[in-house]
């Protein structure tokens, strides 16, 4: 019964219907994920300690370097299976979910050992200062510890998107978030375990996620598998979830690398201006998570459409994406920019932090109204497993031309400069994406199907 449905949604749906059946919880997943971001930081700020924002601040990037990981199996694997769904190879997509859930788990467990070995010189490199070192390290241990939960519970928020089973991939998100925001303030304001009372209620959070995804495929709601008996590396398994993982997974990352590389040109400037872009950058989140929630939502649409050749139906998704991310964008933009001050204050009542963090929230939102259109552009050609072409607007906007701006525009303008990098960067990355996505589909010809 699932199986048809989703067929039919796929395939013959309205396409408005189609979009809103598949974005509608993914946004609502995203805005699930704002709220888990925003909780730590929101509660740590609750103590009025400058110094343990900043320290979360600086140890966000690591703990994406964990999510970044999931990435790499769940929108590797979500684009793999919904493409493989497509052709109908329905046991060629159960091999493809038992190796993203082995996958995740083992390298969960992989990476634990290292990270904590090199933990002081990771500190180092993320820029964590005397005041804020002790903090980052409690904060990081924790994450490292919970480490494959949180490789496992993001990769299988994506992995259920695949067949499109989108609602319960929602539940799953939502499950986590709420067990960590019940847990935040017992354990961070309460108990007063402070930073790492939030690392622990985000790895608790993402051990009931993990739980639920578990229990998804136990009581065979799924046309997926996660049994062993399934679990394959050859046969182009493992590479085409990597082909689109990678890139992917490579977005986290250099989000990771450009953060540290912002927090360590800002912490030239002293520990408030971290502190301050941290809170920023945290409530930033609402615009850009929810337009990345609508395009990642349709990114089995695409996939499927592109595996079963309709490259009518595919671009009748795309465009009518692009009209809602637009819209989407926008509304969120003006409602940040008239709440500006009162978002920063709920997180942080710090004088110097507020002043600071209202004029780089500002700068953040330069770029709202049409920053959907990137993210549509770049899931659009993961779900098409355009692998090249995704990489290249992976490493745009948070690499090539993010990180040399950073540099670039403090050398000419000073702090100033530093906080309207990243507008700057997105504007010229769109502009890259439009004009690689208008190659790729006038190059692809796909077998256009009698009805649509």
């Amino acid at each position: 019964m699932q199986k048809n449905k989703n067929q039919e949604l796929f395939e013959q749906a309205p396409v408005p219907q189609a979009v809103a059946v598949m974005a509608i919880p993914t946004i609502i997943t995203m805005l699930v994920v704002v709220i888990y971001n925003m909780a730590d930081t929101f509660f740590i700020g609750q103590t009025n300690d400058a110094m343990k924002v900043a320290a979360v601040s600086l140890a966000t990037p690591v703990f994406m370097v964990f999510m970044a990981m999931g990435n790499l199996f769940g929108i590797g694997g979500s684009s793999a299976i919904s493409r493989a769904l497509g052709e109908k190879k329905p046991e060629r997509a159960r091999n493809i979910t038992a190796f993203c859930c082995y996958g995740s788990l083992g390298l969960g467990i992989v990476m634990l050992v290292p990270f904590l070995i090199f933990m002081d010189g990771i500190l180092r490199m993320i820029g964590a200062s005397a005041n804020t070192i002790g903090y980052a390290r409690e904060y990081l241990t924790f994450i490292a510890y919970g480490g494959p939960f949180i490789m496992f519970a993001t990769a299988f928020g994506n992995i259920l998107r695949g067949e499109g089973a989108a609602k319960e991939s929602m539940i799953g998100n939502m499950i986590g978030t709420i067990t960590n925001i019940i847990l935040d303030p017992i354990l961070i304001l309460m108990l007063g375990w402070g930073v790492a009372g939030a690392a622990i209620a985000t790895v608790i959070g993402n051990i009931a996620a993990s739980l639920f995804y578990v229990s998804y495929f136990l009581r065979k709601k799924s046309s997926l598998s996660i049994h062993p008996r399934y679990f394959k590396v050859g046969e182009r398994i493992a590479a085409s979830v990597m082909s689109i993982g990678v890139p992917a997974s490579l977005n986290n990352i250099l989000m990771s690398f450009a953060n540290i590389i912002l927090n360590n040109v800002l912490a030239s400037y002293g520990d408030t201006p971290v502190a301050a872009m941290g809170v920023a950058m945290k409530a930033n989140m609402l615009v850009v998570l929810l337009q990345i929630g609508l395009c990642v939502g349709i990114q089995p649409l695409i996939g499927y459409n592109y595996g079963s050749g309709n490259a009518k139906r595919l671009k009748s998704v795309f465009r009518f994406t692009g009209i809602c991310a637009v819209i989407m964008g926008t509304v969120l933009t003006l409602l940040m920019i008239v709440a500006r001050e009162g978002i920063i204050r709920a997180f942080i009542n710090d004088a110097g932090v507020v002043d600071a963090g209202i004029q780089m929230m500002i700068a953040l939102q330069i770029s709202g109204p049409v920053i959907g259109i990137l993210f549509l552009c770049i899931n659009t050609l993961q779900g098409m497993g355009k692998a090249l072409p995704s990489l290249i607007l992976t490493i745009c906007r948070q690499g090539l031309v993010f990180v040399p701006l950073v540099f670039l525009l403090n050398a000419l303008f000073g702090l100033e400069g530093v906080i309207f990098a990243q507008c700057t960067a997105d504007y010229i990355s769109i502009v890259i994406a439009v004009l690689i996505c208008a190659m790729v589909f006038k190059r692809v010809q796909h077998r256009e199907p009698e009805v649509d």
